[in-house]
Order: C-alpha cells, then structure tokens, then sequence
C-alpha cells in the first residue's frame, strides 16, 4: 500500500486552499481592500479554491504531469502573494505597527501555502517509509563562498552610512539629528528610538543577523551545531531553522533590490524622475537610495545562490 505524508498527499494543500478561500471571500464581501483593492480579495479566494481541488486530485494513487504543473503554478501565485512577509516581520520585531494588518495576514497565509504547494507538487510515492540518508556536512562550493563574500562586502556601505547617523554624523547632506526626528515623526518604536541613542541602528543588527545567516548556509557548521553553541553542539540543524528565513529574504531583498537598482539606473539617466520625499534635493535621494539598493541586490542574490547550494547539500 502506498503511503505518503499529509503534506505530499495534498491533504494539508487541501485544507489550507479552503482557509485561504475562507479568507479571501471574507475580504471581498465586507470590502477589505488587499494590497489597496477590494476585488483582489476574489482572486485570493479563486486561488484558495483551485488549490483546494489541486490537493483533493493530489491524494488519488496517480498524480498526473498536468497536475503537478498546475501546483507549481498556484506555488509561484502564493509566492508572489506572500512578497514582503519578511519587511512586515522586521516591523513587527521592532514593535511597530505594520502598514495593512490585512495585508500581513495574506501574506503569512500566501507562505504558508507556497511551501505546502511546493512539497505537494515534490511529492514522490515509495512502497513503504524510506529512511533519508541524511548527507554528511560540507562546505558549499568556492563559487557559492565567492557569492556569500560579495553579499557580505555589498553591504558595508550601508552599514556605514547607517552608523554615521546612528553616531550623530552627517552622509548625503542628512544629519543623525535629522534622521532620527523622521524616526519619531514615522512613528518608530521606543527601542528602535533607544537603539539609534546608543549609536546603534535597527537595521545594521539586522544586517549582521543576515550576514550570519548567510555563511551558515555555505559552511558546515550550518548543518551541524558547532561547539560554541554549547547543549547544542554536535547536533543536526534543523533544515527549515536555517531555510525558513533564507527563502523570505530571497523572495523578498533579490527581486527588490534588482528592481531598485533598475528604477535608480532610469533616475540617474534622467529618463524619469526620482520621488525625493522627504529630502531636499534628488541627488540625496539617489546617492542614499543607491547605498541601500546595491545592499539589498548584492546580499539577495547571494542569499538566493547560498540557499539553492544548501538545499541541495542537504538532501533537497
């Protein structure tokens, strides 16, 4: 008899479609806009019902070329659906309110489904429970190291340029002052506020937490808890621990900062204009936007090359 687990069998894609569903039809019938429209919610709850189905056929002894085609399909909608899930937890870590509680609920659910879809349209049958050989630790190839370093020195410069604000200096003509006054007048949290007191900045921690998590996917001690982590050392990571985020940083500062660097190539060129905001001239916008592009690019492109070769060393 053939066995497969709850999420390879549909079963799980099953479920979630119908709560994806749920929610989409909730939105659009009491006019919650998603992502600033109101009838996005009906192409939610289209979606949600086509991967209700999707999983429901999964589950039968063959599962079609067709099918499997279509799963990826309703996977990369999802995807596209739960972009900007990793922004919204950066928010939500620092205490501050996100922009559209709707939206962030979406987007949870989007990833949760694109994963489920993803191991849905993987699925393989096996006469029995197989055991996986789980593969030795290693080191990810020199070309994939090469990556991580570029995504590293990527963001130096911003990690600079954050920290002369944070320390009370002055970069593209804005002073730390200045910057932290539009800190309190966005409405950031008290301890984003205490941190750039202390000369620290939100984000430049974020950037080292990133900047950790990328060599721990091109380096052994990323799949096997090295010594320093004490109770845990000797032990196998837990592939979702490092791939969760991984994958939302991927989805998110890779195709942010490509299309960044694209949109600030166009400004500089004059062929449209930049939005200055609040700034005073457009070469501070560009000359701050630049820094912050060429980090999210570089570093989301690595992360994108560090997570494939992790997930291939791993068993992927």
């Amino acid at each position: 008899m053939v066995k497969r687990g709850w999420v390879r069998d549909g079963r799980a894609v099953a479920g979630w479609g119908v709560g994806y569903a749920g929610f989409g039809l909730g939105c659009a019938g009491s006019g919650t806009a998603l992502f600033g429209a109101v009838w996005l919610g009906w192409v939610v709850a289209g979606v949600g019902l086509a991967a209700a189905g999707a999983g429901w056929a999964a589950g039968r002894p063959r599962v079609s070329a067709g099918l499997r085609r279509g799963l990826w399909g309703l996977c990369g909608l999802t995807a596209v659906a739960a972009w900007g899930l990793l922004m919204d937890t950066v928010t939500l870590l620092f205490g501050q309110a996100v922009d559209s509680v709707p939206d962030t609920v979406l987007r949870v659910l989007a990833a949760v489904g694109a994963v489920l879809l993803a191991g849905a349209a993987r699925g393989e049958r096996s006469g029995g429970r197989a055991r996986r050989t789980v593969p030795a630790p290693s080191a990810a190839p020199a070309t994939v190291q090469l990556a991580a370093w570029a995504g590293t020195l990527a963001f130096l410069p911003y990690v600079v340029m954050k920290l002369v604000w944070a320390l009370g200096g002055s970069f593209a003509g804005i002073s730390g002052d200045q910057m932290y006054a539009d800190y309190v007048h966005n409405g950031s949290s008290g301890l984003w506020l205490t941190l750039e007191r202390w000369g620290l900045d939100g984000t430049v921690l974020l950037a080292a937490i990133g900047v950790f998590l990328l060599w721990g996917l091109v380096r052994p001690w990323g799949q096997v808890f090295p010594r320093w982590t004490l109770p845990l050392r000797g032990r196998r990571v837990p592939r979702w621990l490092p791939l969760t985020p991984a994958l939302m940083g991927a989805a998110t500062l890779a195709p942010y900062g490509l299309v960044g660097i694209g949109y600030l190539a166009l400004c500089t060129t004059g062929v449209i204009r930049i939005r200055v905001g609040a700034l005073a001239t457009a070469e501070q916008a560009l000359q701050i936007s630049w820094v912050g592009m060429f980090a999210f690019a570089g570093y989301g492109v690595a992360l994108v090359v560090a997570t494939r070769s992790y997930w291939r060393r791993t068993g992927g």
